[in-house]
């Protein structure tokens, strides 16, 4: 709970944007009765409360009851200004997300919020968070300036529409966009021409994405051409399979074949293989030969 003396108070000296109770009164319920709790973008308007997730409304209100209007009083004037909400993204546990972090609270952005997750994640926990947030501050006080603030855009989303549909989600909730670096630094209105700029870099970071992912393959596919290929190495060569081949042959056990064989590259290199993997490149073996038998099968009884 936030250090306010009391924080009812200081809920009550502003009026409820939800229930339109004036300032001196206690929230009420759509039934006509005493809330028990102050209506989230009502007690929002409190800098000091922002970060609550609720505040009850005190016993001596008479939560439960009906409502009457408290002792009136002149409503403060709350939350006017510019309200900057910060939203930090990184893909992987690896990455390094402190540098947004620090970009975000230099710029002024309260609160912020963070996650590591993937941008191909449909569903984004804490920037759903954030958005909702942002919404809110911006019904409550309508005349108030939000503005979502972001390191750079690609922190928002890379594909093009997805670019877009959030882009349009702030024009809808009259919400200013804030990057804090790249081609786009700086604070817009996503309507008019901001619109259209948006869209240009949107298809930008699109393009960029497709020719990381094309110069990937292609990387790979002169690997492939050159002998290289990814992945772990593989635990039989050609030789130990042809061994393992000759030993079966012989009548020799599986176990026992896999104790005469040694692993020559990787982590394991020096190791026996396990038996389940002898078993399996035996089985291996046999498939391809059967296939070979029935491809040549035919050819040999062609008419004399």
């Amino acid at each position: 709970m936030s250090d306010l003396a009391d924080p009812a108070a200081a809920v009550e000296a502003v009026d409820c944007p939800t229930c339109q109770a004036p300032a001196g009164s206690s929230c009420r319920t759509r039934g006509g009765k005493v809330a028990p709790k102050y209506h989230t973008p009502r007690f929002m308007l409190v800098p000091q409360l922002r970060a609550e997730l609720e505040v009850r409304t005190p016993a001596d209100r008479g939560a439960g009851r009906a409502w009457t209007a408290g002792p009136a009083i002149e409503a403060a004037v709350a939350g006017v200004g510019t309200t900057r909400v910060g939203y930090a993204r990184c893909s992987t546990a690896e990455q390094e997300l402190q540098s947004q972090l620090d970009a975000l609270e230099a710029a002024g952005c309260d609160p912020i919020f963070s996650e590591k997750i993937s941008s191909r994640v449909k569903v984004r926990p804490e920037f759903t968070k954030a958005m909702e947030f942002a919404r809110t501050i911006k019904q409550a006080v309508p005349h108030q300036r939000v503005i979502f603030t972001v390191h750079e855009m690609k922190r928002l989303g890379r594909g093009a529409a997805e670019l877009l549909a959030i882009a349009e989600e702030l024009r809808r909730a009259d919400i200013q966009l804030e990057l804090l670096t790249g081609p786009l630094q700086g604070v817009y209105d996503p309507s008019g021409h901001g619109a259209a700029l948006f869209a240009f870099f949107a298809g930008m970071a699109e393009s960029e994405r497709e020719y990381i992912r094309e110069k990937s393959l292609e990387g790979q596919a002169s690997a492939r051409e050159r002998g290289r290929h990814g992945g772990r190495p593989k635990v039989f060569d050609d030789d130990m399979i042809a061994y393992a081949r000759t030993l079966r042959a012989r009548g020799v056990a599986v176990p026992d074949i896999a104790a005469k064989l040694v692993i020559p590259t990787g982590k394991n290199k020096g190791a026996h293989p396990s038996v389940a993997s002898v078993y399996r490149v035996l089985a291996e073996e046999e498939t391809g030969q059967t296939a070979e038998m029935v491809d040549v099968q035919p050819m040999s009884r062609r008419p004399g």
